[in-house]
């Protein structure tokens, strides 16, 4: 019977199947990649991950994100880690670059974790902040977006690849996020739907972060997320332009750079080796 070998990894705690489609395309409906994504039907993950022959020269791999709803997300920077990381290994270099929809992610290996592997920076480019670009549906001050929701009012808008919508507060964990994260994901406000990233300042140069993923949902970690939270928060004033996010799943250190690109530098794991069953790719 044929099969389909997978990876499945993670960059504190935000999972992935990781696909290898660079040398035979893999036919991956919507409901294919439901399916796949899903805990109780298939592997399970928070986004699904394929890897594809670059189209840009300066490339490594380019990578393909799936949500577990079955819709392409432009920025994963969890998956960005991971996937630099299996690509690394493959060439025998601590240097790759990743190729997504949203662009080129140089990633460099700076050291070892804790588990034995690597831990990996990533250049997830430049933080758009014109409202246009996030994008929300009217002309604001993006610092101060005109949205909100009970406790979650006043959010600062980033795009980091993707579009997210910050809120601070004093106790992240009192947020109800489940209930609040979904409304505002398909709020009118955001024409292509938002991440929702709640955070509470611990301390100098130290954030936490609670993120309600756009087409996921609570994930343990959010790579994107992170770095929207430094971006917001220094742009508050919060903060300086590099900090420490503690997330669910662990910590990531994000520096906001002089030229707008923003840095995230954090560990992975590999959970696991399998095969899918082609029953899930028919």
């Amino acid at each position: 019977m044929a099969t389909t070998p997978f990876l499945k990894m993670h960059g504190l705690g935000n999972d992935f199947v990781v696909l290898d489609a660079r040398t035979a395309a893999l036919d991956l409906t919507p409901e294919r990649r439901r399916v796949i994504a899903d805990r109780r039907l298939g592997v399970g993950c928070d986004q699904l991950i394929v890897l594809e022959p670059p189209t840009e020269r300066e490339a490594d791999v380019f990578m393909r994100i799936y949500n577990p709803d079955g819709g392409e997300a432009q920025a994963c920077g969890n998956a960005t880690r991971c996937v630099a990381s299996v690509v690394m290994d493959e060439r025998k270099t601590d240097h790759v670059t990743v190729q997504t929809v949203a662009g080129l992610l140089d990633s460099q290996k700076t050291g070892v974790g804790s588990n034995g592997l690597p831990v990996i920076s990533v250049d997830m480019g430049q933080a758009r902040l014109d409202w246009r670009e996030i994008p929300v549906r009217e002309a604001c001050d993006t610092k101060h977006m005109p949205v909100g929701i009970g406790p979650l009012q006043d959010p600062v808008g980033t795009n980091m690849g993707n579009p997210h919508a910050t809120f601070f507060v004093d106790d992240a964990a009192a947020i109800p996020l489940a209930e609040l994260g979904p409304k505002l994901e398909h709020d009118r406000f955001f024409p292509e739907r938002a991440n929702v990233g709640v955070v509470q300042l611990l301390g100098e140069g130290r954030l936490r972060l609670r993120v309600w993923e756009r087409g996921a949902g609570i994930t343990l970690a959010c790579g994107s997320g992170a770095c929207a939270a430094v971006v917001a928060a220094s742009r508050r004033g919060l903060v300086q332009r590099k900090a420490d996010v503690v997330l669910e799943g662990g910590t990531l250190t994000i520096e906001w750079l002089r030229d707008d690109h923003v840095l995230m530098t954090g560990g992975i794991a590999v959970a696991f080796k399998g095969e899918l069953d082609r029953s899930l790719l028919s």
